[in-house]
């Protein structure tokens, strides 16, 4: 099969977890990817793993723990979720040039010999349907890894933890990130629910590696963890010293302002690992503790080869765009800060960033989400902070531009206007992001900055048209 057959077959499968006619929610079990993998030779077995679960920060996490561990010659697999403009970045093996994205040619040949097997599966009465398209993904980059001889697995679980599709490997370590409400219609509608079903990656007698947080989230992991017999690793001592601050907020460079970095030292076992991360943002110090605490305990209980220097290395040479990315200014444009913040935790984290930039700097909003996303809890977050109207001279010339994003998904025009008008913030709206993003350009002077933010699908989507401007 070519890739492009194999896009198109995944196209035609629908949102990646509903499937059937109308969309409809279906329920998952692990026992079904197992009988796919079973069928493939069980790939997930070849590799050790690491899998990530949590509402918010575990791309970060796994992209900085995959970076190091890859800085560190373990051969690396990283697999993260959704992606922002091409499957293919959710795929991503170690090589001579870093972590790689796997090759078209094998995205679909691969994707062939995943396709064959559920057919049989479900004639045999194995599987009672098909796979989603999660789940032929995920069978797809195990039988990748297993090709490449991956040592190590670094993978972010897509939904919840108990039934997702990653959760079919045996993890040699657990990671737990910020838990929130989101996807309350597959997790349920408290902490505590959702808190359970991202326990549901944690293994008897296994390890977990987290920081305390919300008490509901804290109470649900840890009876998980007592109940399993699981260790406990507290990232906290991989958290920057409380004298830490972030001082500089202003340009580094002319004509590229960036938000401030996260620099720091910390003191491990009696040595100094220097933390120098792209990842901007304060809430992503809790992110970078819980990647090296993980990288640690691999290296002091697991068997894997992991210094300091390469602690460092990796952190330092992390990727993972989308989140508070400064795309610089270019010819009479104004800077884009681009932030996939898609529910109410990630948007405070947002405003928190925001409040480093300077405060007399002009600021456009382009906002957008999903319809089935809690737009006024997000509006009531982030719209106000542009608020032309609010009296405060350092906001007069800020604007609000509101458009809907290329998803079945997404909120309308009209359901984003009415979020801003009961908020009494001004904004304008747009019929599609090309024109928020041409119109957002013409409202804002050079010395102000574009802010991008409310879905994956939004800023992937900016992705796309930026870097076919630079072509």
């Amino acid at each position: 099969m070519t890739y492009v057959e194999a896009i198109e077959a995944l196209r035609s499968l629908g949102p990646e977890l509903r499937t059937g006619k109308g969309g409809v929610p279906r329920k998952f079990s692990l026992e079904h990817i197992r009988a796919v993998l079973g069928a493939l030779g069980d790939p997930q077995k070849t590799f050790a793993s690491v899998l990530i679960a949590g509402t918010n920060g575990k791309g970060s996490t796994a992209a900085t723990l995959a970076a190091i561990a890859a800085a560190a010659g373990i051969r690396t697999g990283l697999y993260t979720s959704p992606h922002l403009v091409r499957v293919n970045e959710r795929m991503k093996a170690s090589s001579n040039d870093g972590l790689v994205e796997i090759p078209d040619a094998d995205f679909g040949r691969l994707y062939g010999r995943v396709d064959a097997v559920p057919n049989e599966l479900v004639a045999q009465g194995v599987l009672p349907h098909l796979p989603s398209f999660f789940e032929r993904l995920t069978a797809l980059v195990f039988c990748w890894f297993a090709e490449q001889r991956v040592e190590l697995a670094v993978l972010e679980v897509g939904l919840g933890g108990r039934l997702d599709a990653t959760n079919s490997v045996e993890p040699v370590v657990s990671v737990i990130t910020d838990i929130g409400m989101d996807h309350m219609d597959y997790l349920g509608d408290t902490l505590t629910k959702i808190a359970v079903e991202k326990a549901g990656i944690l293994r008897e007698n296994g390890v977990l590696v987290t920081l305390s947080q919300h008490p509901e989230a804290n109470a649900a992991i840890g009876e998980a963890a007592v109940r399993l017999n699981v260790r406990g690793v507290d990232a906290a001592r991989c958290l920057p010293p409380m004298r830490y601050e972030i001082r500089d907020t202003r340009y580094e460079v002319a004509g590229t302002g960036v938000l401030a970095k996260n620099k720091y030292e910390l003191a491990i076992d009696g040595a100094v690992i220097r933390v120098d991360s792209p990842l901007a943002g304060q809430h992503q110090q809790r992110n970078l503790a819980l990647a090296i605490a993980t990288a640690i305990e691999l290296r002091t209980n697991h068997g894997f080869a992991i210094s300091n220097e390469a602690i460092e290395r990796g952190v330092r040479e992390t990727e993972w765009p989308g989140r508070l990315e400064w795309i610089a200014a270019r010819g009479e444009h104004a800077p884009l800060l681009l932030d996939v913040a898609h529910n109410p935790a990630a948007a405070w984290a947002l405003r928190a960033a925001l409040a480093q930039l300077p405060e007399e700097m002009p600021r456009t909003l382009i906002f957008s989400c999903l319809a089935d996303k809690p737009i006024a809890e997000l509006a009531q977050i982030l719209l106000p902070l542009f608020d032309a109207s609010s009296g405060d001279a350092a906001r007069a010339r800020d604007h609000v531009v509101l458009a809907p994003i290329k998803n079945a998904r997404a909120a309308t025009v009209e359901q984003l206007l009415e979020a801003a008008q009961k908020l009494d913030v001004p904004a304008q709206g747009a019929s599609n992001l090309a024109e928020a993003l041409k119109l957002a350009r013409a409202l804002t002077p050079m010395d102000g900055v574009i802010v991008a933010t409310g879905s994956l699908f939004l800023v992937g989507e900016l992705e796309e048209m930026v870097e076919s401007e630079a072509r």
